[in-house]
């Protein structure tokens, strides 16, 4: 081998320990394929999960497997929407069973890879982690014998002593926060650990958020309450409408708090092309936490949910509860209640029904059940309109549809309450013979006929409101996760990693040779900047000497260093 060569390999050499360990990155290797045998495959396939390609691939494949959850009704979030779908779609949805993607979040693929990705991530970052660690315990290598081969690179001569140089170097290189140290004649210093630390800071909020999205699966509940003006709810069980939790909740770990309605409030624009928009929604409460908490008022507004404790209670949802008055043929008050009715557009045309159970006997003394649909106008516009012509209580009107018979509720089989079986009822006749209809407006009434009773609807129309109570245990830590990973990769990004070494020696004729390089991670115009800085300040300390082949210039100093990609560095 000739010495040139060898004067290559120590170069390359020479060069890559300069370069070593700017990355927490695994150096890739070309392994080959293992042989037979379980321990050789199960290491074969430790490094391929644990890799950073497989872990960018695992994180693609969730973020399209959660792609089908946001398009396709969930079992989880509305089952009566898979229902339907069920219903419209005969063929597709035996298929979409199969592949669990009416619940897509706990299916087994899903689990797979969301659990696969775990064990990537946990895989890449713990050793990464510790070579970081240890890195940052130890001290920048020391400067390659040819620094000219570096990618940015200037030297000049001066009349300083070189330990002169050497010591100015090392004070100006910890001034600009580099850590740096004196390693036999030139002085080693590095920069931009927060890169590394950032693209960690990455990983682990992903971990985070992975353990936080599980978690708040696993001890969540989410439940949701009607509630008129007036009522009170207590956080127990069976207070709820509907409720749902993650697999691993217990009634036990419910936050103990209970609140009034007191008042709700909506205002909408009166005029313009934005007649009709909501300007504000918000609801009155008084709540008190524990058995024996002091009451205390608050306003619950659309996103702006109160939080007691764990729990947060929102404002989801409003409409009108007219307040009905049902008589018998005895003119006995046998139900009094406010009615909540569902709204069917934006300017809350409602229906409803009113289930009259027990106590209402008709002019014959018999026992019977009363079902009156209900169709509320909150502005009615007059004729024939079956549709309300503003969302405000301008011009109230009840349209009302009673029947007698059977409701079906001691059946047992359950029902809602919105809905009338009409299977065992028959319907009330006016004096024409034709099914009975009536519309109301406050304080009127409609008289049933043959003297069956009376259907009055109060002056007081109240408003109710819909809550949702959820607790969810693991949105704290996924909010700091998010954040830490927004903030881990911006450093990872942005900030470069580079070394910086600054030799002076003393030359053949006695003057001081001073020599700087610099090396980043990647191609990159900052480092040659940031060394051209630093070598213009180093140089304004230790000026640079006479040139002893320039004799017109014998008397006058080199001139200000100039940062060039070095001969024959990599480009």
């Amino acid at each position: 081998m000739s010495k040139t060569e060898t004067d290559k390999g120590q170069d390359q050499e020479d060069l890559g320990a300069a370069g070593s360990q700017l990355s927490t990155a695994p150096q890739e290797e070309i392994a080959a394929v293992p042989g037979l045998g379980v321990i050789g495959w199960a290491r074969w396939f430790w490094r391929q999960l644990t890799s950073m390609r497989v872990a960018l691939l695992l994180l693609l494949l969730l973020s399209l497997g959660a792609i089908p959850g946001s398009l396709i009704p969930q079992t989880g979030a509305d089952a009566s929407k898979v229902d339907d779908f069920r219903q419209a779609h005969k063929t597709l949805a035996p298929v979409y069973d199969k592949l669990g993607l009416f619940h897509v979040y706990s299916s087994v693929w899903f689990s797979a890879i969301y659990i696969l990705l775990f064990v990537s991530l946990i895989g890449c970052i713990v050793p990464r982690t510790w070579q970081f660690v240890g890195q940052l315990r130890g001290r920048p290598p020391g400067a390659p014998k040819r620094l000219n081969r570096l990618p940015a690179y200037t030297s000049w001569r001066t009349t300083a002593e070189p330990e002169q140089v050497r010591e100015a170097a090392l004070a100006l290189l910890k001034k600009r926060r580099f850590r740096a140290h004196l390693v036999d004649d030139a002085v080693a210093a590095e920069k931009g650990y927060v890169r590394e630390l950032g693209n960690l800071a990455f990983h682990i909020a992903l971990i985070v958020l992975l353990t936080a999205f599980a978690s708040g699966q696993m001890f969540k509940s989410d439940g949701t309450k009607l509630m008129v003006e007036g009522d009170g709810f207590s956080n127990a069980l069976p207070m709820y409408d509907d409720f749902k939790s993650g697999s691993l909740f217990t009634t036990d770990e419910l936050v103990p708090f209970s609140f009034d309605l007191k008042d709700f409030k909506g205002t909408y624009e009166l005029t313009g092309p934005n007649r009709g928009t909501p300007r504000t929604f918000q609801a009155k409460i008084t709540y008190s936490e524990g058995a024996y908490g002091k009451e205390k008022p608050a306003t619950v507004k659309v996103n702006q949910p109160l939080e007691i404790g764990d729990s947060k209670v929102y404002l989801v949802s409003h409409g009108y509860a007219p307040v009905i008055t049902v008589r018998d043929g005895k003119g006995k008050v046998v139900y009094q209640d406010a009615v909540p009715l569902l709204p069917l557009d934006g300017n809350v045309t409602s229906q409803g029904v009113i289930k009259v159970m027990d106590g209402y006997r008709d002019a014959k003394g018999q026992k019977e059940q009363l079902g009156i649909r209900a169709f509320f106008l909150p502005t009615y516009g007059g004729g024939a309109s079956v549709l309300s012509q503003f969302p405000a209580l301008l011009n109230p009107v009840l349209n009302l549809e009673p029947y007698h018979g059977d409701l079906g509720v001691d059946s047992g089989l359950p029902q809602s309450v919105y809905q009338l079986d009409k299977s065992h009822m028959k319907a009330f006749k006016d004096a024409k013979g034709l099914q009975l209809r009536g519309n109301l407006k406050p304080g009127q009434t409609m008289q049933l006929p043959n003297g069956a009773g009376s259907i009055t609807l109060e002056k007081d129309i109240k408003e109710w409101a819909g809550f949702e109570i959820v607790q969810e245990p693991g949105s704290g830590w996924a909010l700091g996760g998010a954040l830490a990973a927004i903030f881990g990769l911006a450093g990872s990004l942005f900030i470069q990693r580079r070394r910086v070494w600054v030799r002076a020696v003393r030359g053949a004729d006695g003057v001081t040779v001073v020599e700087m390089a610099g090396l980043g991670r990647s191609e990159s115009a900052k480092v040659p900047e940031e060394l051209g800085h630093l070598a213009g300040t180093l140089y304004d300390q230790a000026p640079g000497a006479p040139d002893p082949d320039d004799s017109s210039a014998s008397n006058e100093a080199s001139p200000d260093p100039q940062v060039v990609p070095a001969e024959g560095a990599e480009k």
